[in-house]
């Protein structure tokens, strides 16, 4: 099992930048597929990013494609979601999530979770 807490969330205005960082502790992170997801109020979780444990494969939600980049810091044994043009409709709680298996979109295939981040955008 490895831990996953994540962090970079906050309040910022529709257009900016901000990285979220998904830092692991007890196992080495590099060996797991990673995904992040998101949940607003009254709504269900919904995928947004996800990088193979190789780093070699990518996989993004079309709502958010051209605008994140997911990729690894392994030397820091973290994940990280680069997010750009943030839009009101990014605002969530955001989750990262990891595997030991193959790259998915689906959340209830990841065994471990953080805590979530919230990140909140205004126009």
């Amino acid at each position: 099992q490895v831990q996953l807490v994540e962090s970079g969330g906050g309040l910022v205005q529709a257009g900016v930048s901000l990285r979220l960082s998904c830092a692991a502790s007890g196992r080495t992170v590099s060996t797991y597929a990673v995904g992040w997801f998101r949940q607003a109020p009254g709504k269900e979780r919904e995928f947004v990013a996800a990088i193979s444990a190789s780093g070699g494969v990518t996989f993004y939600a079309d709502s958010v494609k051209g605008r994140f980049t997911i990729s690894r810091g392994n030397a820091e044994n973290t994940v990280f979601l680069q997010m750009n043009s943030l839009k009101p409709e990014d605002t969530a709680v955001y989750y990262c999530a990891a595997v030991q298996g193959p790259t998915s979109r689906v959340w209830e295939e990841y065994d471990d979770w953080g805590q979530g981040t919230q990140l909140t955008v205004s126009s």
